[in-house]
């Protein structure tokens, strides 16, 4: 299970906790109006708890609803969120391919494009930086940029193309 889905679980367990306590409040107090009615009548004091008694059980109605609909957004926006990295690993993987790369090519590009340095790259692949070097010059040249910020341009603006293809995609169907 991945953090953000664990997180996203733990905060539901806690709001549904909360949720319960104020059940438990609302009816306790509403068992109490309804005694206090039952044995002194509706007089103006309890007319006002029983405004706040009822005050609370819509509270705890309203925000069970807010409550499931921010976790339903959030497992929502957690499925979003794999498929975009599942499309960004489809998007470099069919880059890598068409520009025809190593694999140590690809191995550096795929560090370069989630910005390390050469010298990070060189210490995480056990090479010299001039090694790095010259396989970043190669992965440029096979991409058409000239720098690391180039190679990653290349992908955000493909990305950012689909999304709003996509997005004219959904506002037009």
């Amino acid at each position: 299970m991945q953090p953000a889905t664990r997180s996203l679980e733990r905060k539901a367990l806690i709001l549904t906790l909360v949720l319960g306590c104020q059940v438990m409040a609302a009816m306790f107090f509403t068992l109490d109006v309804a005694g206090d009615i039952a044995d002194a009548g509706l007089g103006w004091h309890l007319s006002i708890e029983l405004g706040a008694t009822l005050a609370l059980a819509a509270g705890v109605v309203v925000g069970a609803i807010h409550v499931r609909s921010l976790i339903e957004q959030a497992r929502q926006d957690q499925v979003l969120i794999t498929a975009a990295r599942g499309a960004m690993g489809a998007l470099i993987r069919a880059r890598f391919a068409e520009w025809r790369l190593t694999a140590a090519e690809a191995d550096v590009a795929l560090f370069a494009i989630k910005g390390l340095d050469v010298a990070e790259i060189a210490a995480l692949r056990g090479s010299a930086q001039g090694t790095v070097r010259a396989q970043l010059t190669r992965i440029y040249a096979k991409a058409g940029t000239t720098s690391q910020t180039g190679l990653i341009a290349l992908f955000m603006e493909e990305l950012i193309d689909q999304a709003s293809t996509l997005g004219e995609a959904g506002a037009h169907g």
